[in-house]
């Protein structure tokens, strides 16, 4: 009878353990992180066996599979490490646009960057993280107007 009592408290206890325990990611998947520039600028794919990410209207990308663009010495190197939204839309690796900044870029580069967004990074490499000048002010403090659903040329349904 004893017995009985101690398999039931540890189904018991198994089953509460399981239903408050959110699951792991699944192996070889890393929860989303957000980066700052300076952290972000660690991944630029100077180091070998270092991950190479590229963010894209906030979104960080690992685009270490692609390292034969993107690796040290390779023709889109110069987009990696940073935010190259500007970059992405002008299709422009000059230093001057490899800013998160899309002010002045014409209807054109907007849809460019769409198609890009969606077509290119978003169909071909994972997502690890986001940018925290998305949802955070200059100076760390949370953005308490931030909106996903108002940010430019954002849909927050197609970024998950």
């Amino acid at each position: 009878m004893a017995w009985r009592l101690l398999l039931v408290a540890l189904l018991a206890a198994a089953e509460q353990e399981l239903r408050f325990k959110p699951p792991p990611p699944p192996p070889g998947e890393a929860p989303v992180r957000l980066f700052t520039e300076p952290e972000l600028a660690r991944y630029d794919g100077q180091q070998e066996g270092q991950p190479i990410y590229l963010a894209v209207k906030g979104v960080v990308f690992d685009v270490t599979s692609g390292k034969e663009f993107y690796g040290k010495g390779a023709p889109y190197n110069a987009l990696v490490g940073k935010d190259s939204t500007r970059g992405v839309a002008k299709m422009s690796l000059d230093p001057a646009d490899l800013t998160h900044d899309i002010t002045g870029l014409t209807e054109e580069e907007l849809k460019s960057l769409d198609d890009i967004f969606n077509n290119v990074y978003k169909a071909k490499y994972p997502i690890v993280g986001y940018t925290s000048r998305r949802i955070l002010n200059e100076d760390g403090s949370p953005n308490l107007d931030f909106k996903p659903e108002d940010q430019p040329h954002f849909n927050i349904r197609d970024e998950f």
